[in-house]
């Protein structure tokens, strides 16, 4: 299995990462691939699950008119404030990682190995939670299972999403401050509460740090590995995909 690793600390906006994602999810299904990416948003975003009902949940004319950068993901899953966080990408053929519960359980396993380096204890989720789009509320007022909590909290929330033999997961590790964006711009009172960041748990805040204790771990998965040259342009992989997800159609679909 050949992985490669793409990391992208300066960050981009929501559109962009969102193209980028699914575009590592087709070259993973179409060359047997897997790629691990571990990125920032600039500037911070509020995105919104695939199938969520964002223009009833979410006052689209008071975020415009505060320049609420907003993109809606591939994947499923409630509102995201994104701005002290990492988030990470897996993308991979599904066999690699196995079934649906398997791989999200294996990313998950080894994103806790790695917040462990950092003197953070992270466990799973029971397994029987499930998480409810139809509620409302914030991503992370609630864990399913398998999602990263600590001390009961969650501090990881994700999402999968299976097309043509791969699987494309990505999430958001919060490392400081909290999603009351989510809940700002609400059209009506929702479930914010239940988050916690790497910050509180004792652990560090920067995305550097983080993301080296993160690197570590991956690589410890099976196969070859490699990281780009500073002469990589993702601009080809992002342009399929960057209409749709800098079209407000899209965002606002629903």
């Amino acid at each position: 299995m050949r992985w490669t690793l793409l990391i992208d600390g300066d960050g981009h906006p929501g559109w962009w990462q969102m193209a980028l994602d699914e575009a590592l999810l087709e070259e993973a299904a179409a060359r047997g691939a897997g790629f691990v990416r571990l990125y920032q948003w600039a500037p911070n975003a509020l995105s919104f699950g695939r199938h969520e009902p964002a223009l009833r949940r979410y006052d689209r004319a008071r975020l415009e008119a505060a320049g609420i950068d907003t993109v809606r993901r591939p994947t499923g899953g409630r509102a995201v404030w994104h701005a002290a966080e990492l988030t990470y990408a897996v993308a991979a053929p599904i066999g690699t990682l196995g079934g649906l519960t398997q791989s999200h359980r294996r990313i998950h396993e080894t994103i806790a190995d790695a917040l462990g380096t950092l003197g953070v204890t992270a466990t799973l989720a029971p397994s029987g939670e499930r998480e409810h789009p139809a509620l409302g509320g914030a991503c992370f007022a609630s864990a399913a299972g398998g999602e990263l909590l600590v001390h009961g909290r969650k501090l990881v929330g994700s999402a999968q999403l299976r097309r043509a033999g791969a699987l494309l997961q990505h999430g958001s590790l919060l490392l400081a401050g909290d999603q009351a964006a989510v809940l700002t711009y609400a059209r009506s009172p929702q479930n914010g509460g239940g988050a916690t960041t790497l910050e509180a748990a004792g652990g560090p805040r920067t995305f550097r740090e983080t993301a080296a204790a993160l690197t570590l771990r991956f690589r410890e998965w099976e196969g070859e590995w490699s990281e780009p040259g500073d002469d990589f342009d993702p601009t080809p992989l992002v342009a399929r995909h960057a209409d749709r997800y800098r079209d407000p159609a899209w965002t606002w679909r629903r």
